[in-house]
């Protein structure tokens, strides 16, 4: 196993990238692939979080990381390393679902829970640094807040009720709700004294203003008014939460989770573990709460310190505009990084019919020393803001618009139009469904410095499902690519000529000596035609692309 994060230690063959449900509908039908169709096409595989013990947000809202017994077993993980197939799995660092047994023990517990201080009290955080509002939290001063980001309107607050009925408000950075399960008539009779018919109209009209949003406090009570203090302290003892709850670094049983998490994941045979969402966890008044400086840093060191105990691989996951130089930052500290600039750069490229840019992205790549895992799609939307200072505003809006133009879906901060994040869709989508344009694609991002991970959906060609997305409602735009896939659907998409030619390029890429760490890897862009080496130890592997013929030729020797 790997003793460290440095980034020399990080092997470069591709890496498949699934939920356990994905393909087939368990890790077994997972296993059953690599064991056959997929043979000797991959080295590592990613499974997203889903596998473990969750509750929404497609895995990324952990209960505890036990296996989900639906989906994976103990002896499914050891198939796939059996392969000679390393494992990735994730850590959900900044935060844990509202289920979890740390949040739960909060609620009945209160002051008296051991996890009091397991999650952040946003008032005692903010103590002194701002004005108590009439809802009983602190609105922190404008210096306090300038250089926060936030990803939502407003402040990130869920207000939890303790058990003696008091509020109190807690940082939730990604996921907030609270919901109040409507009585029935029969409880209202019981609870309240109230008249079984009676209770049966106040049932329905309960029923319609929860569903709206409406709070107890806000509730029309009309002929029951003199019922509400009574109603609302009944609602309130039934209060639900759906959501993340931020974890509070500060606090020593955090560290010890953070701890036998990772020693839970190196248990696995995990070998890489992915950090979601790392920059936000540490947090600081008057600081950033995203990537906040050396705060970030001493908490990637102490988590390195724990994982080199366990022989775990860290990759943190960061998304920064190219004009920040995150990326350089944290390949300075040897760890690898995320290339998120690669998926919206192939797509300028093939539209362009131009390899310049792209190529003077690998260019840097290689000049500065940097190992990246690079990818087309994932299970979240083609990065946007990643490519600011990369390449021309005007471009950027291209290539959001020409996606959108193909079914994409394009998310915004703070609900406001031009403060892109990313585009959601299918990478064979966005490419316009050209099996050419995707095999060229996976073709250079094949020979690109670094690791390559694959979305199981751009492996198979998958389309945008839109009708996922009118399923999952508001806030389900991300289902536009997450498409589970039958047996069925897989058969027929192995029969496809583009989805032959990737499995045959991946165990190229997996198999030829001269994809190793340490090889000389070279670069040309003449005008439409890219040119990559690779040779190591005598071995040499060579693509010449045409960008605009969106073909492409592979030498070996």
């Amino acid at each position: 196993m790997v003793a460290n994060a440095k980034k020399d230690e990080l092997s470069l063959t591709p890496m498949l990238n699934a939920y356990p449900d994905s393909l087939g509908g368990t890790l077994s039908d997972i296993a059953d692939l690599l064991e056959s169709s997929c043979k000797d096409a991959f080295g590592a595989f990613y499974i997203l979080p889903s596998v473990f013990n969750t509750d929404l947000d497609r895995g990324f809202s952990v209960v505890d990381y036990s296996l989900n017994e639906l989906l994976a077993t103990p002896q499914d993980l050891e198939r796939i390393r059996a392969l000679g197939v390393q494992l990735k799995l994730d850590f959900i660092l900044n935060h844990a679902s509202v289920l979890s047994p740390q949040f739960q023990d909060l609620l009945k517990n209160g002051e008296a829970s051991k996890y009091k201080d397991f999650f952040i009290d946003w008032n005692a955080f903010w103590a002194g640094c701002g004005e108590m509002m009439p809802g009983g939290y602190i609105q922190p001063t404008p210096e306090c807040l300038h250089k926060m980001f936030f990803r939502k309107p407003g402040l990130p607050i869920l207000m939890v009720r303790m058990p003696d009925g008091t509020e109190k408000p807690y940082w939730n950075t990604f996921y907030q709700q609270v919901d109040y399960p409507c009585p029935d008539a029969r409880e209202l009779v019981s609870e309240l004294g109230m008249q079984y018919r009676s209770a049966c109209v106040l049932t329905e009209s309960l029923r319609i203003q929860l569903a709206a949003g409406k709070r107890p406090a806000e509730l029309d009570l009309g002929r029951w008014e003199t019922l509400r203090v009574p109603l609302t302290d009944l609602l309130e003892s039934r209060r639900r939460y759906l959501g993340q709850m931020d974890l509070n670094v500060a606090s020593p049983l955090v560290w010890k989770f953070y701890a036998d998490t990772l020693h839970t994941l190196a248990g696995y045979g995990a070998s890489i573990v992915r950090l979601d969402a790392f920059a936000y966890a540490h947090k600081a008044v008057g600081e950033r709460n995203f990537l906040n400086e050396p705060g970030t840093w001493s908490l990637l060191a102490r988590l390195q310190t724990i994982a080199d105990a366990d022989g775990v691989t860290l990759l943190p996951e960061i998304h920064a505009s190219y004009g920040e130089k995150v990326y350089e930052k944290l390949a300075a500290k040897g760890y690898a990084v995320y290339d998120f600039f690669l998926p919206g750069l192939m797509i300028d490229a093939l539209e362009r019919g131009s390899a310049d840019t792209l190529a003077a992205w690998a260019q840097e790549i290689l000049d500065k020393h940097i190992l990246t895992v690079n990818m087309l799609g994932c299970h979240d939307g083609i990065p946007m803001l990643d490519l600011k200072g990369l390449l021309p505003e005007e471009r950027i809006q291209n290539l959001i618009d020409l996606i959108v133009t193909r079914g994409g879906m394009v998310k915004n901060l703070h609900g406001q139009k031009n403060v892109y994040y990313q585009v959601n869709a299918t990478y064979y989508s966005a490419l316009g469904e050209s099996d050419a344009k995707l095999l060229l694609a996976r073709a250079i991002q094949l020979f690109m410095p670094g690791k390559p991970q694959v979305w199981y959906l751009d492996l198979f060609a998958g389309k945008n499902d839109c009708e996922a997305v009118a399923r999952a409602g508001e806030g389900g735009h991300k289902e536009i690519n997450r498409t589970n896939l039958t047996k069925v659907q897989i058969a027929e998409a192995l029969e496809k000529p583009v989805v032959k030619k990737q499995l045959e390029l991946l165990r190229l890429r997996r198999n030829c000596p001269a994809f190793a760490p340490g090889a000389d890897v070279s670069i040309e862009s003449r005008g439409h035609v890219l040119t990559i080496e690779w040779k190591h130890d005598g071995h040499t592997a060579c693509l010449q692309a045409d960008l605009q013929k969106l073909t492409y030729h592979i030498d070996t020797v």
